[in-house]
């Protein structure tokens, strides 16, 4: 390869840099945002500018990690400068490919983990070229490959997530116990306490773990806090309490505010001075690789890697950029909204919608959880069961459903316990040089608490437990990923040189590109018109015009849904077919959130008001039966092309058509009577009910007829009468379910609503 090829990566990997910077945050904000933006002790602007200034004191000391891209886990001296651009190169393709796909998913993953698999698996398949074009022996990657560090990041990898979850469950059954739900009626130096142990925490670990390597810092302090440790922690923690005491007696702030400010403050520095390698670390390594080896004037080919296992200080300007971009980003990006999500979703108290199915696992890790649970609290006497109960009690405030999304997911204390506990960990594992990742401390430690807290009720355990085994599954994934990806592009590049490369870049370009488009996309659809709406009236005509708009949707989207069916089977097209089925399958699943939100409605309704509960049940229940309909459709439409049986004979398509244009013609007019809210109108549609099933007779009869002289598929059959079937079904439950609007609405009745406390 010539020089220019070599300009050629150095430039790429500096738009990779970037690109790596971007979607790292996208993944990492979760670390330090989930506790703020979970427990909304304060706004989300003032979360962001304390974030903000985290990430740029934490960037400013960074310098010193960056030694971990260049020898933590292979011996730079083994290797040339031809082979180490290729090893970097392909280090970041994959890097960048991986944590797009976790944060387009929603998923936190480790961008430590990412990085170090990804440095081992292209420096595996280097090395095996190494190996094998000098006749050597698999024995002989120990030379290249620094088997003692990866081992130990593995095992510190898995026990972080044991003790983390194990050590945030019990500080937080404590501290609740200290503390209770009602943390603003305890006496002010139970908040003190906790206050001087919380803040103490936090700034160890702010100057061991963030600031340890920062050059605007005094070394002799952070030496004295290293050395003299039992002494500073205990001077502090005085300091601090006293501190608090005076911020809650006498200036009557909230302390656990100020706790959650600072510990986002520590974590968002952190990420920054320790992660920030995850992102610019090999990119940087590389251009001083490649300063070194174009004044040296020796052959790329030739020329020793050696000088990478020096010690060597990053600009200060790179790390300004970088801060930089990392600000922007964490203030531009919506997947890393999204990625938070879902941690404060798993932690959250209380019931809701719940974005993981239950699995066997989660369901037996439950069983099992309940069994010991009531093991355990049997050894306890009765009277000690109950003062436990009683600081766990939750306070019973009322919450109008229209108002739930505006509450915190989490109180302030568990939001503290969670930044304190991280703090600790992360900060103890560093002065024991031990390895560890901060998503998978910060991500255990909080489902810990929210265990401990008891936020994992029966109604909600078995998805949550799925949660987290989806996500810590996640973990392992992304490092076996990283490893293979990264060890085939390397190869990749090594045999296929420029061209390969090129090629390379543009598929990440073009998948990177499309998962951005693709999540915009959802995130519009979830936005759109088409989504359904929570009922909050307290009235039967209440209920009616509240849900007109819901039934006008309802209808709009099964008359496409159906419709979409006979034309997909008509042309005997697959991709129809699969996203018509996607699309009952999503209706199914709203008309079934809002069946799930029947027990808040009945909550909010007043005994005089009873009758609009009927109501609401009952038309719950058409639709339901609507939407399963339409979803059996979909269904075996999708399947009888799947599976590429025969199409369907040109008579079937035709009456299928038949049914199909008077059903739109009736699916219209309703839709039009529930947008108008012309209630009256349904009278006209509902004496069409007769006629169309007598349709659906017809053409069942002349389907036996065609059977018995001349059909020669069963499964042409079989479709044929699910379909006939399954249609008279839908006709049926829409007009018992206008029936229902028909014989209840009063139009001389205002509509009456709940009133929004």
């Amino acid at each position: 390869m010539g020089e220019n090829i070599y300009i050629f990566m150095v430039i790429a990997l500096g738009i990779l840099a970037i690109t790596d910077l971007v979607v790292g945050v996208s993944n990492d904000a979760v670390n330090f945002l989930n506790s703020a933006l979970g427990s909304k002790a304060i706004s989300f602007k003032t979360i962001m500018i304390v974030a903000s200034i985290g990430i740029a004191f934490g960037a400013m000391s960074s310098s010193g990690m960056m030694e971990v891209a260049r020898k933590g886990i292979f011996n730079p001296s083994e290797f040339v400068f031809a082979e180490i651009i290729i090893i970097f190169m392909a280090v970041m393709i994959t890097d960048v490919l991986l944590l797009d796909f976790f944060n387009t998913l929603g998923m936190p993953t480790s961008t430590t983990v990412s990085i170090v698999f990804e440095l081992l698996g292209a420096a595996v398949a280097i090395a095996l070229v190494k190996v094998t074009s000098d006749s050597g022996g698999i024995e002989a990657l120990g030379g290249y490959i620094n088997t003692g560090k990866a081992t130990e990041i593995i095992l510190g990898i898995l026990l972080s997530v044991a003790i983390a979850f194990t050590i945030g469950a019990l500080v937080q059954f404590l501290s609740r116990m200290l503390i209770s739900f009602h943390f603003q009626r305890q006496p002010k130096w139970v908040g003190s306490i906790f206050g001087g142990f919380a803040i103490t925490a936090i700034i160890y670990f702010i100057l061991i773990k963030g600031l340890s390597s920062a050059e605007f810092l005094d070394g002799a302090f952070t030496e004295y806090a290293a050395t003299e440790t039992e002494l500073f922690l205990l001077g502090n923690f005085v300091f601090w309490a006293l501190v608090s005491w005076v911020l809650t007696a006498i200036f009557k702030k909230n302390i656990y505010r100020i706790i959650i400010v600072l510990g986002t403050f520590a974590l968002a520095m952190a990420f920054a001075g320790n992660d920030l390698v995850n992102f610019i670390g090999v990119p940087i390594a590389a251009l001083q690789s490649f300063q070194d080896w174009q004044s040296s004037g020796v052959p790329a080919s030739e020329y020793s890697m050696s000088g990478l296992a020096e010690a060597v200080r990053t600009p200060t300007y790179l790390l300004l950029i970088s801060g930089l971009v990392m600000i922007v980003t964490l203030w531009l990006s919506t997947k890393a909204r999204y990625v938070t999500e879902t941690e404060i979703n798993l932690a959250r108290e209380g019931d809701g919608e719940e974005r993981f199915q239950p699995n066997f696992l989660s369901r037996q890790i439950v069983k099992f959880s309940i069994t010991a649970f009531d093991s355990v609290s049997n050894v306890f006497p009765k009277s000690a069961r109950e003062r436990f109960d009683r600081r766990f009690t939750k306070p019973n405030n009322y919450v109008p459903k229209g108002k739930t999304q505006d509450q915190p997911a989490f109180d302030m204390v568990r939001a503290s316990v969670n930044l304190m506990v991280a703090s600790v960990l992360i900060s103890v594992a560093t002065s024991m040089k031990l390895p560890l990742s901060t998503t998978y401390v910060t991500f255990m430690v909080a489902m810990g608490s929210s265990l401990a807290d008891r936020a994992w009720g029966s109604e909600s355990a078995v998805y949550r437990v799925a949660g987290v085994l989806n996500v810590i599954g996640g973990w392992f994934f992304t490092a076996i990923c990283a490893f293979v990806s990264a060890a085939i592009i390397a190869y990749l590049i090594h045999i296929g040189g420029l061209i390969a490369l090129i090629s390379l870049l543009v598929i990440a370009a073009v998948l990177i590109t499309r998962n951005y488009l693709s999540h915009t996309r959802k995130k519009e659809e979830s936005k759109a018109e088409d989504s359904l709406r929570k009922a909050e009236s307290s009235s039967i005509q209440g209920v009616i015009e509240e849900s007109a708009a819901n039934i006008a949707n309802v209808i709009k989207r099964s008359n496409r849904i159906y419709s979409n069916s006979i034309q997909g089977l008509s042309k005997h097209d697959l991709d129809f077919l699969k996203k018509n089925k996607k699309q009952s399958k999503k209706l199914a699943a709203e008309i079934d959130g809002l069946r799930n939100d029947t027990f808040y409605f009945i909550k909010n309704l007043e005994e005089a008001h009873i009758g609009a509960s009927n109501f609401y049940i009952n038309i719950m229940d058409y639709l339901t039966d609507m939407s399963q309909s339409l979803e059996y459709i979909g269904k075996v439409s999708y399947n009888h092309v799947n599976n590429n049986h025969k199409k369907l004979k040109y008579n079937q398509i035709k009456e299928l058509k038949e049914l199909d244009t008077k059903l739109e013609q009736i699916f219209n007019v309703t839709e039009k009577a529930f947008k108008d809210r012309s209630f009256d109108e349904i009278g006209v549609i509902l004496t069409s009910k007769e006629e169309l099933n007598d349709l659906v007779s017809q053409k069942i009869n002349r389907q036996v007829a065609r059977t018995r002289t001349e059909e020669s598929s069963p499964k042409n059959t079989t479709l044929y009468f699910s379909l006939l079937l399954e249609s008279r079904d839908l006709i049926n439950y829409m007009m018992e379910l206008l029936e229902l609007y028909y014989a209840e609405h009063d139009s001389s009745v205002s509509p009456a609503t709940i009133e929004k406390k």
